[in-house]
């Protein structure tokens, strides 16, 4: 069964029937517009309503065009699906039904049975021939930073401007595609991260045509914030997700720093408007990442958000960093088994990073509203030289924090290389023009300015320069010492956790409950759960040196790693650097 899929935008160019393209245009500052085809005369568009632009040009699939302002300045469109080369270059018609689908008839997963891997498609490179790799370890997601087009062949993707097009670094719409419906064939979902809150630095030319899209009167980090009481503003955003869902078929996405939308309101009216408009039958997840940890979105159409707090407690037990936002977690143990047993750590306590109270109430919520992990993009990637835990934290430890995130009830994402143990950065790169570059490497080495480690002028020049492209080539991850020892071991480690949560954890999810979760000390923890089926699940993980004691465990072994093999299953004692787990089937009392 073969399928094409197109979705209709407001915005942008439009492919009609009998070789007709209907370009559209939001320039309310603009006096005039004119559309510029290669190969064609000028076109002057006609002024709408609302302050929009259209024009229909007899050209197909395959057309360079461009705007050109009453200035002069010829600008990209906002909406391209393709460029022809870089973001300041001409768009591109493209026919979206030009593929043909070969999985059409996948609906997707249901959210519970999510297992994540996060990679950058320019580090990961050939996604298609590992996702073999993928399956087999156990993910069942795939999950894409962003790749909007961004300025230059190397960028983490935030930076993004022209957010409907693929950048030409990744390669075509078509491969896009077949890369997803491949996925689709072998019962792997496909997420994307896309950026909502700001435009990248460079190639970003809506200020000019459109000021109205930018509210001057709040500021961000990233200059004026996005003006979401505008509605063709709403419009291009939501109907970015809805193209993301429905044209490439992506079965979810994240949404990246949405504490950072001035218009929280937007968030949910864009969740109501992707469930109202993507077919009944299919499963799409919207993720966020939000760091005031607003656990209203997530009664309201959001199934997840990445958990920070976990992260973060885990990361300080592993660690013993206080720095930055790490200030707010002195006691990590306590901090940790409150994410395990409630959701989020914070839900309204005062923060000394945030500087205020951060958080809402979340232990209503289900243990698969949280995304969980030991290591993303940004935990690794924000760091000065981009150090993996790997390379911070004992291995044991590291092992017993990795037994937890697998086995328990949340949601897992690891990030690309983690499964092995790569040693290898993720360092921060971008390939900007020479002028900003410079801008670009000063800025990053004064971010650590207040960290002790950085305090000295001459440390902080050692940071990497991001537009160095030696930067990106050391954050590429190194597949082959995945087949080599000790890095093949921890592979095998991943995999057996998540055969065991595939085949014990997951079918049992839906209906759970927590059942509690108490620090064992300093830097170990246990929790509990009711499964859905009536099953009791107990983790016990200890990451510190010294053993702590453990209520007497049930028969019912599900995990121990080697650390914790006697003491645990005899003596209720937990070794250093270990962890059990333990799943009990419903007795016939208890199901009385």
């Amino acid at each position: 069964m073969t399928a094409h899929y197109a979705f209709a935008k407001s915005w942008g160019a439009e492919l009609g029937p009998e070789g007709f393209t209907t370009f559209r245009l939001w320039a309310p500052s603009a006096e005039s517009i004119i559309l510029e085809i290669e190969g064609q005369p000028p076109t002057p568009m006609l002024r709408e309503a609302g302050g929009w632009y259209s024009a229909v040009a007899p050209v197909g699939a395959g057309a360079r065009y461009r705007y050109r302002l009453p200035e002069g300045l010829a600008v990209p469109d906002p909406a391209s699906r393709l460029q022809a080369a870089d973001v300041h270059d001409s768009s591109v018609v493209v026919d979206p039904r030009s593929y043909s689908w070969h999985h059409a008839a996948w609906k997707g997963r249901p959210w519970h049975e999510a297992v994540i891997y996060e990679l950058h498609a320019g580090a990961f490179g050939g996604i298609a021939r590992h996702l073999h790799e993928l399956k087999e370890l156990g993910i069942t997601a795939v999950e894409l930073m962003p790749i909007a087009d961004f300025p230059g062949a190397r960028n983490w993707g935030y930076d993004g401007v022209l957010h409907y097009a693929p950048d030409t670094a990744y390669g075509t719409p078509d491969a896009l595609k077949a890369l997803i419906d491949k996925a689709h064939g072998m019962g792997l979902m496909m997420l994307l991260d896309v950026v909502y809150n700001h435009f990248g630095p460079d190639g970003n030319y809506l200020h000019v045509y459109a000021k109205q899209f930018f509210d001057d009167s709040r500021r961000t980090p990233w200059g004026a914030a996005i003006d979401f009481r505008q509605q063709p503003v709403c419009d291009y955003f939501i109907e970015n997700a809805l193209y993301w869902l429905r044209e490439y078929r992506f079965d979810g996405l994240r949404f990246d720093a949405a504490n950072a939308i001035g218009e929280p309101d937007f968030l949910d009216g864009m969740a109501a408007a992707i469930r109202k408009r993507i077919e009944p039958d299919r499963h799409v997840h919207l993720i966020l990442e939000h760091g005031r940890n607003k656990a209203s979105h997530l009664r309201r159409g959001f199934d997840a958000q990445w958990s920070d707090d976990a992260h973060h407690s885990l990361h300080v037990m592993l660690t013993g960093e206080s720095d930055g936002y790490y200030v707010d977690y002195p006691e990590p143990a306590r901090l940790l088994a409150r994410s395990l047993a409630e959701g989020f750590a914070f839900q309204g306590e005062v923060s000394r990073y945030y500087g205020g109270p951060r958080g809402e109430p979340s232990a209503d919520l289900p243990s698969t509203a949280f995304v969980i992990y030991l290591q993303n993009h940004d935990q690794v990637g924000n760091r000065a030289f981009g150090e993996r835990v790997t390379r911070l934290a004992d291995a044991k430890a590291l092992e017993a924090a990795t037994a937890l995130i697998l086995l328990a009830p949340f949601i897992p994402l690891l990030f690309m290389g983690e499964e092995w143990g790569s040693e290898r950065p993720f360092l921060f790169f971008t390939d900007h023009n020479s002028d900003l570059a410079e801008l670009v490497r000063q800025g990053r080495r004064e971010e650590f300015r207040h960290f002790a480690a950085f305090a000295d002028a001459g440390r902080r020049a050692q940071i990497p320069d991001p537009n160095d492209p030696a930067t990106f080539r050391a954050s590429i991850p190194d597949f082959d010492a995945a087949n080599e020892s000790p890095h093949r071991e921890r592979r095998a480690l991943y995999r057996d956790l998540l055969a065991l949560r595939h085949r014990h954890i997951t079918p049992r999810i839906p209906g759970c409950r927590s059942a509690g979760a108490r620090a064992l000390g300093a830097a170990a923890v246990t929790a509990a759960w009711t499964m859905g089926d009536g099953a009791r699940l107990t983790i016990a993980s200890n990451l510190g040196p010294g053993a702590v004691a453990i209520a007497p465990p049930p028969d019912a072994m599900l995990f121990q790693s080697d650390a914790g093999v006697a003491d645990a299953a005899q003596g209720g004692r937990l070794p250093g650097r270990s962890a059990v787990a333990f799943l009990a089937e419903e007795s016939e009392d208890d199901a009385a």
